[in-house]
């Protein structure tokens, strides 16, 4: 657990996203941190201290001239207490009061006496994002130093569509767990290639068959690994999710579309990562108008797909290949089964059904194994499970590489 016994200060400003924080307090404690929040007055009007004090198991922290506060821990004892500093939600208003140094509350004062690793974590409506003197305040704090964890996009309190939500507290853990995972950009220059998503087939002109698959998975594997210094390459299937800025994005749809782009994009790859739920079969003949509902029972004739991993591996100079097994029962087995099968480096495999996270989840657990050893990741949100796993992936790569 890299956060184990790290102490992290969480500055949560005034905002609707307030209540996000307690989930971000949640998630931090979780993973073994020490965690303790100022919040500004605005805040308060958001969201009660006491909850966030039930969570961290501390005080919380508003008042910049508290006595009580400063007999105990004042704020230049907080700062340098913290190991990370995090602000999230971070207003409009604070950040401007941050890029010009302004230090009128217990908030602003602590980001200028903190001598440690400074995020943000931006909320607010979409048009008070893009506006000028907002993009200005995010490039001026980011030549500061500080660490941008980007809103993502979507509906708003207000009704509106648009870029200005907060990430979400397991992106934000995860980020701060790539971070610590990969300080050193374990990854730097090597390409990766990975597949998410779930594919799907047409029946006729209206439906189609798929799977369960959110890609939440094989998105959050392309973040850490972008986080961790690689050049990725994302080719995805159906999801509801927005790629990772700056990695090469390929959608498709089907499975032959998939194994096309794979195969057109293969070169250069130093790792494949196959994370996407493929379809292992498509049918035979597909209707080029909506099939009619006559008879008590229809029937379809399937042929199977081309098997992507298995042909990845199969190249005579073939990447470091890393599959993935969902899997209801013997779980072991097929995942052993299918690394030998298919000639695989590593292979990840975790349940699926009941509460035991996998499709459509933000949670998960892996039972990652190779041909001579295994590791268990418990379960956690999937930012914070690929992190670990990336890092997995370098070392065994790293070995196979070194080895004579």
């Amino acid at each position: 657990m890299p956060l184990r016994n790290r102490h992290i200060l969480l500055g949560v400003t005034g905002g609707i996203a307030a209540y996000k924080a307690l989930e971000l307090v949640r998630l931090l404690k979780k993973e073994g941190a020490q965690v303790r929040v100022v919040m500004t007055k605005a805040a308060c009007e958001f969201i009660g201290p006491l909850s966030f004090q039930a969570l961290s198991g501390h005080s919380v922290h508003i008042e910049l001239l508290d006595v009580d506060a400063e007999n105990a821990m004042g704020h230049i004892e907080l700062a340098r207490w913290a190991d990370i500093f995090i602000i999230a939600p971070a207003s409009a208003n604070t950040m401007s009061k941050l890029a010009h140094g302004n230090a009128d509350d217990l908030l602003s004062t602590l980001y200028l006496a903190a001598n440690c690793p400074v995020y943000i974590a931006p909320a607010m409506n979409h048009v008070m994002w893009h506006h000028v003197a907002t993009q200005t305040n995010i490039q001026l704090l980011q030549t500061h130093g500080i660490r941008l964890i980007s809103p993502e996009a979507g509906e708003q309190a207000c009704g509106e569509m648009g870029v200005g939500r907060m990430a979400e507290p397991h992106t934000i853990c995860a980020r701060l767990l790539a971070d610590i995972a990969a300080p050193s950009q374990i990854l730097a220059g090597i390409h990766i290639m990975i597949t998410a998503g779930a594919t799907r087939e047409p029946l006729d002109a209206v439906r189609y068959i798929t799977n369960r698959s959110s890609g939440k998975m094989g998105y959050a594997i392309a973040c850490a690994a972008q986080l961790a210094g690689a050049n990725v390459t994302l080719i995805s299937g159906i999801t509801a999710l927005s790629p990772p800025k700056n990695c090469h994005f390929i959608q498709t749809e089907t499975a032959q579309a998939m194994h096309n782009a794979v195969f057109d994009n293969i070169n250069p790859c130093d790792i494949f990562i196959g994370a996407a739920a493929v379809a292992d079969y498509r049918p035979i003949e597909v209707a080029q108008t909506k099939i009619k509902k006559k008879d008590d029972t229809l029937t379809l004739t399937f042929q199977k797909n081309a098997d992507i991993l298995a042909d990845v591996a199969a190249l005579k100079n073939s990447p470091f290949t890393v599959g993935f097994a969902a899997e209801t029962h013997d779980l072991e087995h097929y995942a052993r089964d299918k690394l030998m099968r298919k000639k695989l480096d590593m292979i990840a495999a975790n349940w699926v059904g009941g509460e035991r996270g996998g499709f459509e989840s933000s949670e998960n657990a892996l039972d990652i194994f190779w041909h001579d050893g295994q590791q268990s990741l418990p379960m956690t949100c999937k930012e914070t499970l690929a992190a670990q796993l990336i890092s997995l992936i370098a070392e065994r790569f790293e070995l196979k590489t070194k080895r004579p």
